[in-house]
């Protein structure tokens, strides 16, 4: 189950973003704060600003992958850090999340290849994540939790790239070394599943 996943209920209601959408002013952002760390690495207001435009996403696709939340914290820390040594070697080139994402990937395939193991969430954790979230009801955190159990490791993968970080599937097919048409296939997919969980027309 994944966590600060809220953004699906909407884009399930409101269909997928478009892949000829221009780059995003979050996404200009970033690479501008990407080029700032480049330039001077010890600006831990840069950083600070960086950790808060990146936390939800990387975290989300870290618990999408890991399963298990003390795993993605990890994995969201880790990234931080890979991102302060490697930002001189980010090219400018209008993916800075996928760029993102990829370390984070990196990063979650690593820890899972080290520990071998999957763990569930605790109800608690998850209860934790959403607290003072006013968009999550009680229902849509119980939809979600059983939603999104009935996708596999790759379509969570897909949809909380895509939802949550707002990625383009050729994006994310790049990161995740798929074809483009598996990747729509998957995420139309993972779609169908959680319209068909929520019964949502």
């Amino acid at each position: 189950m994944i966590c600060l996943l809220v953004t699906v209920l909407p884009a399930l209601r409101m269909g997928q973003r478009s892949e000829s959408e221009p780059i995003s002013s979050e996404e200009v952002r970033l690479e501008a704060l990407l080029a700032e760390i480049a330039a001077d690495a010890s600006n831990q207001a840069v950083m600070a600003e960086l950790y808060e435009l990146i936390r939800v996403p990387v975290y989300s696709y870290a618990l999408s992958l890991v399963k298990n939340p003390y795993d993605a914290e990890d994995i969201l820390h880790d990234t931080l850090i890979s991102i302060h040594d490697a930002a001189s070697h980010y090219r400018a080139d209008g993916k800075p999340m996928a760029w993102i994402i990829t370390i984070a990937k990196n990063h979650g395939y690593g820890r899972l290849r080290r520990q071998k193991h999957v763990a569930d969430i605790p109800e608690e954790m998850w209860d934790s994540y959403i607290e003072g979230n006013d968009e999550v009801s009680a229902d849509d955190r119980i939809l979600l939790d059983q939603c999104l159990n009935v996708l596999s490791a790759t379509e969570r993968q897909i949809v909380v790239m895509h939802a949550v970080a707002g990625m383009k599937h050729r994006q994310i097919a790049a990161v995740l070394e798929l074809p483009l048409s598996t990747v729509l296939s998957k995420y139309n997919r993972a779609l169908r599943k959680i319209r068909k969980n929520m019964q949502i027309d």
